[in-house]
């Protein structure tokens, strides 16, 4: 049986002029010529998407869509209607989020974390971004440490709300984070805090780092900026954490251990809103 709205391994069985049909227990299916792999002849295996394409048949693309069925992601809305928003995916056909799917009125332009999954009343690959209920609530498996793949899910007053492994919900907050995320950005990062009520913390420092090997490692960045930038370098102790982060990856309270250690070194001079090299 042909996994819809997965990727299945199919075999060519004839060709046409359009491209070839692909051999499966519900059937042929159409695989288009522009999506054919160069050299593929009837009788191989191929690699490929299945899903429903604007007229409801069942077809296959080489494709990658953002998001199987199964999986969450971050998603741009593209169009809305009364009946529901059409969001991008990376297929031909945008991916409906029925409208008592959304959460709130997604608006076109703006993105949104959505679960992605096959409705069985219809037979069709739909989303939804009431996302809640599609979570393993059942957190006790994962340990403080170990490292985990986050996707940025939500902005919060606190931070951010964030999908663990594609299935548990985390939050990280935003007094440690020091560069701009966007809903659907997919980053590295560890337990924190596994909390008594099943709620997790997460951060994108890993437990344990080495401050001092971090710390030299932001002061020679803070060196090649300065002799690429000849000898000035327009950040201080003073600057906001995000610019810090943006020029020299590094959190504000690194950035100002290593340039007070060039300082005592002999190396720079801080001045309110630079730092120069001393000649």
């Amino acid at each position: 049986m042909v996994d819809l709205g997965n990727y299945n391994e199919l075999e060519i069985a004839r060709e046409v002029d359009f491209g070839v049909y692909l051999t499966s227990e519900d059937g042929d299916i159409l695989l288009p010529k522009k999506y054919l792999p160069e050299g593929a002849q009837v009788g191989d295996f191929v690699r490929v998407f299945v899903y429903r394409d604007s007229e409801d048949r069942v077809i296959a693309t080489n494709l990658t869509p953002f998001a199987t069925v199964g999986e969450f992601a971050g998603l741009l809305c593209k169009d809305a209607s009364g009946f529901g928003a059409f969001m991008d995916w990376g297929l031909e056909k945008d991916l409906l989020v029925p409208l008592n799917n959304q959460k709130d009125k997604m608006i076109p332009g703006r993105k949104y974390c959505v679960y992605v999954y096959l409705d069985e009343a219809s037979d069709r690959i739909v989303g939804t971004s009431k996302i809640n209920k599609y979570l393993n609530t059942d957190t006790s498996q994962l340990k403080e440490g170990e490292e985990a793949q986050l996707l940025i899910a939500e902005y919060t007053d606190l931070g951010y709300n964030v999908i663990i492994n594609n299935e548990f919900k985390g939050l990280l907050y935003r007094n440690e984070v020091f560069k701009d995320l966007e809903i659907g950005d997919k980053v590295t990062g560890y337990i924190k805090t596994v909390r008594p009520d099943g709620k997790v913390d997460v951060t994108l420092r890993k437990p344990g780092a080495d401050t001092f090997s971090e710390m030299d490692e932001t002061s020679t960045i803070v060196m090649q900026l300065l002799e690429e930038q000849g000898g000035t370098l327009n950040l201080s102790d003073k600057s906001e954490p995000e610019d810090i982060y943006r020029i020299v990856g590094a959190s504000k309270k690194m950035f100002k251990r290593a340039i007070g250690n060039l300082y005592r070194a002999g190396k720079i001079e801080i001045f309110d809103t630079y730092i120069t090299l001393r000649r």
